[in-house]
């Protein structure tokens, strides 16, 4: 029955028995179901593993079963995270593979109306934005996962004050460090000073603009954007690349609001966890956070002093146990 939350039918038996009798040990669970001792252990790792089972703080040395209310509804939020992820990577790749076959393909478009076109050159850049914007007719969704700088900041503010004063609706992204940042803070005003509906999110994928759901505009190197930009036009990418937005956006938060924490560590600490996962280094992770190298190190060693581990593979192993990534 628990099997499609990942729970295996040795382990679901001796979590309904441990539900019913708390106090059973190993012993107890092994008559019970006329099995063998490794069995049962199996069965409790497994247990473990999946947050089903924790140390008890009444009998030292012993094992309480989590309730259902608060173990299957926390397995069950992981899945759906874990799946939200998926999609998004999924609608990641489909962006991808159809900018490529856009960009590279059989020569089914035509030079009159290409479906990727790139754009090289600060003034060729920016002569492009304000074309497409002043294009515009509906919606402008946008995704910035880094602080852009003070000079961007102001005309970022009065180009979409000037949007929402011809009634176009604003959708922008931000990384959670933003709220942090005085630069990145001073930005999100402006957005929503100006009209613009503003959410953050841990992770974002690489900047993108998208206008009327039809054009999108991504960088040609997201770890150089100084190499230009990429207009999409193409029905399929451009399909995807909102798909992918839509997940972005669903599962950001609101500015205004708390940014979502994990029980009892701090919103920092549960960002640098996920991206260390995502295989961020060090120097690379802080600079995503908007803090000096020697701090997040500083919170990567509280972080596994806290787990009681000694390896950050083995502190990712327990965040993940712990349900904090």
């Amino acid at each position: 029955m628990l099997d499609i939350l990942g729970l295996g039918k040795d382990a679901e038996q001796v979590y309904r028995l441990l539900l019913s009798h708390p106090r059973w040990g190993v012993g107890q669970l092994v008559e019970h179901l006329a099995t063998d001792e490794d069995t049962v252990r199996a069965a409790l790792d497994e247990l473990f593993d999946l947050a089903l089972l924790r140390h008890s703080s009444e009998r030292e040395g012993e094992l309480r079963a989590v309730s259902p209310t608060v173990g299957l509804q926390s397995l069950l939020a992981r899945q759906q995270a874990d799946v939200e992820h998926r999609m998004q990577r999924i609608a990641a790749g489909q962006a991808a593979v159809a900018a490529l076959l856009a960009e590279y393909g059989d020569g089914a478009t035509t030079e009159e109306a290409p479906e990727a076109e790139r754009v090289i050159g600060p003034d060729a850049i920016q002569n492009r934005l304000e074309e497409l914007g002043q294009s515009l007719r509906e919606e402008l969704l946008s995704i910035v996962p880094s602080v852009p700088s003070a000079e961007a900041v102001e005309a970022a503010r009065q180009n979409n004050a000037e949007l929402v004063a011809r009634r176009i609706t604003i959708r922008t992204t931000l990384q959670d460090s933003a709220r942090r940042d005085p630069i990145g803070a001073g930005y999100a005003k402006s957005l929503t000073d100006a009209g613009t509906e503003v959410r953050t999110a841990p992770l974002l994928p690489p900047r993108m603009l998208i206008f009327d759901r039809s054009i999108a505009i991504v960088p040609i190197d997201p770890n150089n954007t100084a190499q230009g930009i990429l207009q999409l036009s193409g029905r399929g990418v451009v399909a995807s690349l909102v798909t992918l937005y839509e997940q972005v956006w669903r599962t950001a938060v609101p500015l205004g609001a708390a940014a979502r924490a994990a029980d009892g560590i701090t919103p920092i600490q549960r960002e640098l966890l996920q991206l260390l996962a995502h295989g961020h280094t060090d120097s690379s992770a802080a600079t995503r956070l908007g803090l000096s190298e020697r701090t997040c190190r500083r919170a990567m060693s509280e972080l596994m002093e806290r787990l009681g581990a000694r390896s950050r593979f083995e502190a990712g192993l327990l965040a993940a146990r712990e349900g904090w990534i």
